[in-house]
């Protein structure tokens, strides 16, 4: 009897085995079969994918694009308008020292390009009044003088332009020396 109840018992267990293998094996032909579709649909729909994404990409790009490029114009009239400003401010600057040094040499006495050029241009015209009044002197033989009026053009004293102010002279060392004894 007991090999009876075990023959009756795995028969039924062995009848379980072959049940529980047959719906794995189904099972697993189904998820084989839902692989095998979703390959055939991804590869369907994977070029529209793609696509849209290469879509999507170009978007990005020309919005970044119009962005970066709206920055860099913003960055260069930024950086013009400082220039523009500092260029202004160094003529300023340079104009303000122009001047110092200008008002601090006529202070000291020391003449400008243009003094020395005023001089040369009176010495110029004394010496050709000096020729002429030769020439008329001696009858019209003032031709080497003419000649050697050039030469003090070129190494003129440097006599002061303007006339010294009436109210205030100048003092000299020799005129300071004096004046402390």
């Amino acid at each position: 009897m007991l090999k009876q109840a075990k023959a009756k018992l795995g028969a039924k267990q062995v009848e379980q085995v072959k049940d529980l293998s047959k719906l794995v094996l189904d099972s697993s032909h189904q998820i084989w079969l839902a692989g095998l579709g979703a390959f055939a649909r991804a590869q369907q729909e994977g070029s529209k994918v793609f696509e849209l994404l290469v879509k999507q990409g170009q978007e990005i790009e020309s919005r970044t694009k119009d962005i970066a490029s709206a920055k860099v114009e913003e960055v260069r009239a930024r950086t013009e308008e400082i220039k523009a400003k500092a260029t202004g401010n160094w003529d300023k600057l340079e104009h303000v020292f122009e001047e110092r040094v200008s008002r601090a040499l006529n202070r000291l006495g020391v003449y400008t390009s243009k003094d020395v050029q005023a001089l040369a241009d009176r010495v110029a015209d004394l010496s050709e009044a000096v020729n002429t009044l030769l020439a008329e002197k001696q009858g019209g033989k003032a031709t080497a003088p003419k000649a050697r009026a050039a030469a003090p053009k070129a190494a003129a004293p440097k006599p002061k332009a303007t006339a010294p102010k009436a109210a205030k002279p100048r003092a000299t060392k020799a005129t300071r020396g004096s004046a402390t004894h």
